[in-house]
């Protein structure tokens, strides 16, 4: 499956790539005709430095408390609450870095961290969002613990917008975007009951979540 693969590198930063991989895969909410690997952005310091940089950039005058990580994105995280400390009008906060649970798809913050989101303007990072429902159920979420969403950003995203609708919410929430399917020119993607190849008798390659693929 790996023969299939080939790297996209932004056009921003060279250090920023990704990998796209052609087949039948199955995801929590879809059928996608690629596999996006993300690997060396979550875990090399070099590419998840230049992914924060990127990041940053957009929410440089925006102000915020603290950044939520989701699937994996930790590292890159960290280093996007360090790029926004050091200029603009986060210069010299204190910027939390957390990552909740995620529980029946809903936003869970156990009594440690919550306080971390009530009152605070948050920055919510995934790295992928192909449909924006992972997105808009998790800033909901912040809504629901009584913070502000101030911005959305993923690594590889869908032809969603650059804002996004939240309820409860004062104002659309603002999404950036690394990669979108459109960098893809094939790519796909399908609800279960109506995926093609599934009836095509096509097999599946390869099952699909945050922490990478499992060849089936």
């Amino acid at each position: 499956m790996e023969t299939r693969a080939y790297e996209l590198t932004s056009g921003q930063h060279r250090a920023v790539v990704i990998r796209a991989i052609e087949g039948h895969f199955v995801t929590q909410h879809s059928h996608v005709s690629h596999c996006i690997d993300m690997t060396r952005i979550k875990s090399q310091t070099v590419s998840a430095k230049a992914a924060a940089r990127l990041i940053s950039a957009p929410f440089i005058n925006t102000p915020v408390d603290t950044v939520i990580t989701l699937e994996r994105t930790k590292m890159v995280g960290a280093y996007l609450a360090d790029e926004l400390s050091r200029a603009g009008i986060n210069r010299n906060v204190d910027i939390a870095v957390i990552t909740p649970e995620i529980t029946g798809e809903k936003l869970l913050l156990r009594d440690n961290l919550s306080p971390y989101v009530k009152n605070n303007r948050v920055l919510l990072l995934t790295a992928s969002a192909t449909t924006g429902m992972t997105l808009r159920a998790a800033l909901e979420g912040i809504v629901y613990y009584g913070g502000t969403p101030v911005g959305a950003a993923t690594v590889f995203g869908g032809d969603f917008g650059t804002e996004i609708e939240v309820n409860g919410a004062e104002a659309p929430v603002p999404v950036v975007r690394l990669f979108g399917t459109e960098d893809i020119g094939d790519y796909r993607s399908f609800p279960p009951a109506a995926c093609p190849l599934c009836k095509k008798g096509v097999k599946v390659d390869a099952l699909v979540n945050s922490y990478g693929y499992s060849k089936i």
